[in-house]
Formats: C-alpha cells, sequence, structure tokens
C-alpha cells in the first residue's frame, strides 16, 4: 500500500507525522522523502546511506547546421523552454522538463538531446526501514522529474510517501500512484484555508483521503467543522505538547520522547488500513 502524508501549507508536522507512522508500522515499510528541495526524514531517521545516484533529463542541443528556423520545437513546448529568436530557437535548459516534444517534432533532427543533471537520489535503511529521499541540485528550479525517480524507489510492502507543502505540480507529482493520502493541517485560519486547496486538488484527482489535525487544542474549531460538513474523515487528532517540540529541535521521532504518540501513529495506520480494505 502507498501512503502519501502531504499538506496545503508548511510547517503542520508532515514530515513528523510520516515518520511516525513508518516507526509505528509493523510490517515491511519504505520512507519516500519527495521534499527534494529541503529533505529532512533523513535527521529523525538517521538512515545508513547504502548508495547514491544521479538522476538526469534529457534536454536538446541544437545542431545549428541542420536548423531551418521553422521554429515548429518553438510552438511544441509546453514549458516555454524555446524561444526562437531570429529564425534560431534559443534554449532554456534550466525550464525543460525533457518530454522530448521538440526532437520529435522536429523535420530537420536538428535537435539532439542530451542528458542534464539536476540532483541525485540517495538509499539507505534505518533500524529495518527502507529510505530513499531525492536532494535536488541547488538553484535547480524543476523538482517533478526527480520526486518521479524517487516514486519509483517504492518497497514491496508499505511505502510512506512524504511530500512537499502546498498544492503546485511538485505535490500533484508525489501524491500521484498512492492509494491514500493522509493530510496534516493544524486548527487555524492558515491551516483552514490551505486544506481547502488541499482537499480540492485531491478531488480532481481522484484520490482518497483524510485529514489528520496537529497541534490539536489551540487555534480554533474551524478546522473540524469544515471536515463534518464536507463528509471529510478526520483520522486523528494529535494534541499540542511541548515535549514534542523538544523531540523534533533534537532531530528526534516524537514517539521517543513522547511514547504515547506512538499510538496515535498505529490508529492512523489502522484506520487507513481499514478504509483501504472497505474500499475493495
Amino acid at each position: 500500500m502507498k501512503i502519501a502524508v502531504a499538506s496545503g501549507k508548511g510547517g503542520t508536522g508532515k514530515t513528523t507525522i510520516a515518520v511516525g507512522l513508518a516507526l509505528a508500522a509493523s510490517d515491511e515499510v519504505t520512507v519516500l522523502d519527495c521534499d527534494v528541495e529541503a529533505p529532512n526524514c533523513h535527521i529523525f531517521l538517521k538512515p545508513q546511506i547504502i548508495c547514491s545516484k544521479e538522476v538526469n533529463i534529457p534536454v536538446p542541443v541544437l545542431e545549428e547546421s541542420l536548423c531551418d528556423g521553422c521554429g515548429e520545437c518553438g510552438d511544441v513546448c509546453e514549458y516555454r523552454a524555446i524561444a526562437i529568436i531570429s529564425g534560431k530557437p534559443m534554449i532554456f535548459s534550466e525550464l525543460c522538463h525533457g518530454c522530448g516534444a521538440c526532437t520529435y517534432i522536429c523535420p530537420r533532427y536538428a535537435l539532439k538531446e542530451s542528458p542534464r543533471n539536476i540532483g541525485i537520489i540517495e538509499k539507505g535503511n534505518s533500524l529495518g526501514i527502507g529510505f530513499v529521499h531525492g536532494i535536488l541540485n541547488i538553484g535547480e528550479p524543476i523538482s517533478p522529474p526527480l520526486i518521479k525517480a524517487v516514486r519509483k524507489e517504492e518497497g514491496k510492502g508499505l511505502t510512506i510517501v512524504d511530500c512537499p507543502p502546498g498544492t503546485s505540480c511538485p505535490v500533484v507529482t508525489a501524491v500521484a500512484g498512492s492509494d491514500y493520502v493522509i493530510l496534516v493541517t493544524e486548527p487555524t485560519p492558515f491551516g483552514l484555508n490551505d486544506l481547502k486547496l488541499a482537499v480540492e486538488m485531491l478531488d480532481e484527482m481522484y484520490i482518497p483521503y483524510g485529514v489528520v489535525i496537529n497541534k490539536a487544542g489551540t487555534g480554533d474549531l474551524s478546522v473540524k467543522e469544515f471536515c463534518s460538513n464536507a463528509n471529510i474523515n478526520v483520522l486523528s487528532e494529535i494534541p499540542d505538547n511541548r515535549r514534542a517540540a523538544v523531540a523534533y529541535s533534537r532531530g528526534l521521532p516524537t514517539s521517543e520522547i513522547v511514547p504515547e504518540f506512538r499510538g496515535c501513529f498505529e490508529e492512523i495506520l489502522h484506520r487507513v488500513m481499514e478504509k483501504k480494505l472497505n474500499a475493495k
């Protein structure tokens, strides 16, 4: 089963939940940290890295002697990575997604593909937990190709995906193909606003989801009221706890300092598994 842990905004405790679920799982589990711009699951799991590999995307390179300036490559590029200037293509490789449409459509075969490195993947294990994360190169503007590469490293048992925050392309790429998404939010107006955006995204993708309210006991009741009115299942309410904040600041899983949190994570897993079985 593939469970993605996402949030409409940063700072809700998404990584805390993802790591807690992995440690609470009784079966074989793999953690995929797809927040490739700022991966931090490794801070808490402290995995032994076994191997790493570069991730490249194919970008077009122009052979000027073959180009007649027809402009078809620029017309077909959805990402505006090619501009026709003075009758010749100008290629912005940082905007290229490596789809290959331009090289396919070029009638004179003037575009060839060349690999461009965008980051690395590191694989390892921690306490029997499989671990994979991606590290995007500094200054690299496009992360979805690296996220896709991380998602291909799914394990045979339970896979837990720690997603980037927000609702943009990186998040869509990270949650795609998941069996269930856990949306982590906080009981504040900001948390509610971004939860609504995440719910809209998953409704469009037809992926089942539930909500975990982190830092419960603070803020207001607007998130609970929204979930109740929208018939969204609240999987758990994890109380605000100073000891959990101390654990986080020290790079420790919260369940090590707050043992009762382990029961919360086990209950979340049980409820998600139960919903998956009932859906069959």
